[in-house]
C-alpha cells in the first residue's frame, strides 16, 4: 500500500491529548465476523506504552462463534494449548477520532504471534496477503462497497427483548431513492454522514431502498486495505450512533421476505504509476481487466464461503430479487452475480454476491485471489450475459452455507491463494455454525408442529 497520511497523526493526538480534548483510544481489530474487537485505554498510556509495544489479546477471539462461545476444532486456539495472547500492534495509518465518541481516538491493530509472526487467519492479515501477490505484478486494488441496512424505530434491547419480531420500521413502504422517504430519518442519516466524515471517511450519498426502513450510505472507493478499515468502523459506528439515537439497525443479510442487505463489492486494479489497467486504449476492457474478470467466474463458486459466511446470508439468492443466483457476468446487468460499469479510467466490476452481514476483508481477499488466477492462467472471459440470467442455463451460486463450505475445504484454487491453515480455519467457523443452526427449533418449526403434527 502506498504512503499516505493518517487520519488522524500522532503529534497531533499528542496535543489533543495534553490539551484534554482526547483521554480514550480504542485499539481494534476485525474478527472473523468482521466485527471490531479490542480494548479502550486511557489515552496517556496509550501514548506511553502501547503506542510502541502494543497491547494482548487472548487468542480465542479468532476461535469463537457469533455468540462468543468457545468452540473446538480450531487448531490455532483452543482448550488444549491453553487459549493463550497474541500480540496487538497499532497501525497508525488508521489512527482516528470517532466523534460519536466524546474525546475518544481510534486505531486498527495487526495481530502477531510472540516470535512475531503474523496471525495467519486474521482477517487483516489474510487481506495483506493476497494484496502482497498482487503488487508482486505490479498492481494495486481499489475498492468500494455499497453497504445496505434496515433502521427499526425500537432500541436494540426493545428489540431483543421481544425477540426481533413485531419491530417498527423506519419508512413504512418501498423508499428505493424516494427523497421523502429518506427526508423522514434525515437526522439519523446526517449524523452518520456527518460523523463519518469527521472521522477520515469520504461521503457520497445516502438512497432510500426497497424494504420497509431501508438505506444506503456510500462511501468513495480507496485502496483495498482502506477501505475494509473503514468499513469496519462504519459498520460499528453506525449502530453505535443508531443506539445513541434510540434506533436499532440491522445489516443482517435477509431480516425478512422481502428485500434482503446486499454490500455490493467494486473493483479496480491501478498499475505502479496509479494508472488504471482495466480499459484498454480502444475503450474496451483490457486483456488484464478479462483475465481478472474469469478469474472471478472461475472461483465464485469456490470463494462463496468469503461472500455469503453465515446460514442467513444465503436466503438473500432469489430470483427476481436483484441478488444474484447464476454465475455469470454482463455489462450494466444486474441480474448477474458480476456486473461491469463505467468507462475508461472508472471502468470496474461489480461482485453482487455479498450480503451486508459479510466480513470485507476476507471477501476482497477472495476477489484478488480469484483474479490473480486468472491472470496468472491467462483464463479465457466468457461471453457477457445479455438478457435475464436468472432464467438463463448457467452454473447456479450455493443456495445453503453447507454446500459453500463443501466447495471452500475441496478448492484447490482455495488451497494454493490461501494456505491449508486459511481453508481449515474458515471451513471449521462454517460447521460451527451449522451445527447450531441444525440443533435449534425454528419459530417456523413451531408454528407448522405445534398443533397440526
Amino acid at each position: 500500500m502506498a504512503d499516505r497520511t493518517p487520519p488522524l497523526g500522532t503529534d497531533e493526538l499528542r496535543a489533543l491529548v495534553e490539551s484534554g480534548e482526547i483521554d480514550t483510544v480504542v485499539l481494534a481489530f476485525p474478527d472473523m465476523q468482521g466485527r471490531l474487537q479490542g480494548k479502550r485505554f486511557a489515552a496517556s498510556f496509550f501514548l506511553d506504552e502501547v503506542l510502541e509495544h502494543g497491547t494482548e489479546g487472548c487468542n480465542y477471539l479468532l476461535a469463537v462463534d457469533t455468540d462468543m462461545n468457545t468452540v473446538d476444532g480450531f487448531a490455532m486456539s483452543s482448550w488444549s494449548n491453553g487459549y493463550g495472547d497474541f500480540a496487538m500492534r497499532p497501525d497508525l495509518t488508521t489512527l482516528r477520532r470517532i466523534p460519536w465518541h466524546e474525546g475518544t481516538a481510534l486505531v486498527m491493530a495487526d495481530l502477531a504471534w510472540d516470535d512475531g509472526a503474523p496471525v495467519a487467519a486474521a482477517p487483516r492479515q489474510i487481506l495483506r496477503r493476497q494484496l502482497e501477490r498482487l503488487a508482486a505484478h505490479g498492481l494495486t486494488a481499489h475498492v468500494g462497497t455499497e453497504l445496505e441496512f434496515i433502521v427499526f424505530k425500537d432500541t436494540y434491547e426493545q428489540a431483543w427483548d421481544r425477540n426481533y419480531r413485531g419491530l417498527t420500521p423506519a419508512n413504512q413502504y418501498n423508499i428505493d431513492y424516494s427523497v421523502l422517504g429518506t427526508g423522514r430519518i434525515e437526522p439519523l442519516l446526517r449524523r452518520i454522514r456527518n460523523e463519518m466524515a469527521a472521522a477520515g471517511l469520504t461521503v457520497e450519498s445516502a438512497k432510500g431502498e426497497c424494504n420497509p426502513g431501508q438505506h444506503e450510505i456510500v462511501f468513495r472507493y480507496d485502496e483495498a486495505l482502506v477501505t475494509c478499515d473503514q468499513h469496519a468502523v462504519y459498520k460499528t459506528g453506525s449502530k453505535e450512533i443508531a443506539a445513541q439515537e434510540g434506533v436499532a439497525l440491522t445489516f443482517m443479510a435477509k431480516f425478512n421476505e422481502r428485500e434482503g442487505n446486499s454490500c455490493h463489492i467494486h473493483l479496480s486494479l491501478q498499475d505502479a504509476d496509479g494508472h488504471s489497467v482495466m480499459a484498454g486504449e480502444d475503450g474496451t476492457m483490457s486483456p488484464v481487466m478479462r483475465h481478472f474478470l474469469a478469474g472471478q467466474l472461475a472461483a465464485l463458486r469456490d470463494f462463496s464461503l468469503l461472500y455469503a459466511p453465515n446460514i442467513n446470508s444465503y436466503k438473500r439468492f432469489q430470483p427476481g430479487s436483484f441478488a444474484p443466483t447464476a454465475v455469470a457476468w454482463g455489462h450494466d446487468n444486474r441480474t448477474c452475480a458480476l456486473r461491469v460499469v463505467g468507462h475508461g479510467r472508472s471502468m470496474r466490476f461489480e461482485n453482487r454476491l455479498p450480503g451486508g452481514d459479510v466480513n470485507p476483508y476476507l471477501a476482497v481477499a477472495g476477489l484478488v485471489a480469484a483474479g490473480l488466477h486468472g491472470i496468472e492462467n491467462e483464463l479465457e472471459l466468457p461471453d457477457a450475459c445479455e438478457g435475464n440470467a436468472y432464467t438463463a442455463g448457467y452454473d447456479r451460486v450455493p443456495t445453503t452455507l453447507r454446500e459453500a463450505a463443501d466447495l471452500w475445504e475441496n478448492s484447490e484454487v482455495a488451497r494454493n491463494a490461501f494456505g491449508d491453515d486459511v481453508v481449515a480455519h474458515y471451513r471449521n467457523t462454517a460447521r460451527v455454525e451449522l451445527e447450531a443452526f441444525d440443533a435449534a427449533v425454528t419459530d417456523w418449526e413451531l408454528r407448522r408442529s405445534f398443533e397440526r403434527l
